[in-house]
């Protein structure tokens, strides 16, 4: 009885045992976290330089994007699934790569082109110098190319037969006005007068001073050497006077340049030459002075002709220049001409790569 007994309860444990084992299988099998299904990385890349590798999670030191896992069958996982791994939310992640979002907006931005320009002088401020009579120089005081001369300072002086014998004749009309004083013909007296007057003109425009016929009246002796005086304030761009040169009335003593107010002319190729009105604005550097000397200024003249032997077409812009001090805007200096231009209205999006565009919003 005793044996019998002993069996049954053997049995019975068995079948206990035989039960909680089944029931372990059953429960740990269908858990989803199941340590015999999960895969670990065997190293991690960075997906935009597949070359760089590590053996542990982290972020790529070259692009700052998080490492992507790799496994052994060669498959990569998902960097936002690793970071959740990681403990780095998937906001956190785009912060750390430089992710930002942008509305798209419709915009007409500004273009433009650009063209090599030269600074020159001022075309309707040159003055020719001439001593409008034939003649010597004597002495030349305006004696080199680039001098600053003020209007009325002395250029040169010279002798001129010519003008002697206008001298003369005036001191003539003058002795022969002062007889007549007392004569008793009013007509006579009047006409001395007005003989006068037109030898005095006369000397006038012969390029006498003031002061100097004057002096001539004064003293009663006609001056053998006149001097010329500057008719206009500026830089001497070109002289043809020396010491002993005869001259005639139209020899170009000097030419003058009032570089107070200077142009600047661009060549723009004919390709651009649409593009260009007047009153346009444009931006104009010059490479030869300070980087930040950026002038701003509007077209103020279109040539109506393109240069046959450039094919460009020559825009004009009036500019302040150095008057009688140093400056940089020197003719002939090369400047970049930028003219601006309308664009287009389109779709505009912020400078960088786009990665995905949404209704709305745009993903750089």
């Amino acid at each position: 009885m005793m044996k019998l007994l002993k069996a049954i309860v053997a049995l019975v444990f068995m079948a206990a045992l035989v039960a909680g084992g089944f029931g372990y299988g059953r429960w740990y099998s269908t858990r989803p976290e199941s340590k015999a299904t999960e895969r670990k990385p065997v190293y991690y890349v960075d997906a935009m330089h597949p070359w760089y590798k590590s053996d542990k999670p982290g972020i790529a030191p070259d692009c700052g994007m998080k490492l992507v896992p790799v496994y052994a069958d060669g498959t990569q996982g998902s960097a936002d699934a690793d970071a959740a791994s990681a403990g780095t939310s998937a906001d956190e992640q785009r912060q750390l790569i430089g992710v930002r979002y942008e509305t798209a907006a419709f915009s007409a931005p500004q273009d433009s082109f650009r063209a090599v320009g030269r600074v020159t002088a001022d075309e309707t401020r040159m003055t020719r110098v001439m001593a409008r009579t034939d003649g010597w120089i004597d002495s030349v005081a305006a004696d080199f190319t680039g001098k600053y001369v003020a209007q009325g300072e002395p250029l040169l002086t010279f002798y001129s037969p010519e003008l002697l014998a206008s001298e003369q004749e005036f001191l003539l009309a003058l002795k022969a006005a002062r007889s007549m004083e007392t004569s008793s013909l009013h007509d006579t007296g009047f006409n001395s007068h007005a003989l006068v007057e037109a030898s005095r003109r006369r000397l006038q425009l012969l390029k006498m001073t003031t002061g100097e016929i004057e002096e001539v009246e004064r003293s009663g002796t006609a001056l053998h050497s006149i001097t010329l005086l500057a008719p206009a304030s500026g830089y001497i761009v070109e002289r043809n006077a020396f010491p002993g040169q005869r001259i005639t009335s139209e020899t170009e003593l000097y030419k003058l340049a009032d570089l107070s107010h200077v142009w600047v002319i661009a060549d723009v190729p004919e390709a651009d030459a649409a593009r260009v009105a007047p009153g346009q604005s444009a931006r104009i550097s010059f490479p030869g002075a300070d980087a930040r000397a950026v002038i701003s200024a509007k077209v103020a003249y279109i040539q109506p002709r393109v240069d046959p032997a450039t094919h460009t077409l020559k825009v004009r812009f009036d500019l302040a220049g150095m008057g009688d001090k140093p400056g940089f805007l020197k003719p002939d200096l090369y400047a970049d001409v930028e003219f601006q231009t309308g664009g287009v209205r389109r779709l505009m999006v912020p400078a960088g790569r786009v990665w995905s565009i949404r209704p709305g919003r745009t993903r750089l």
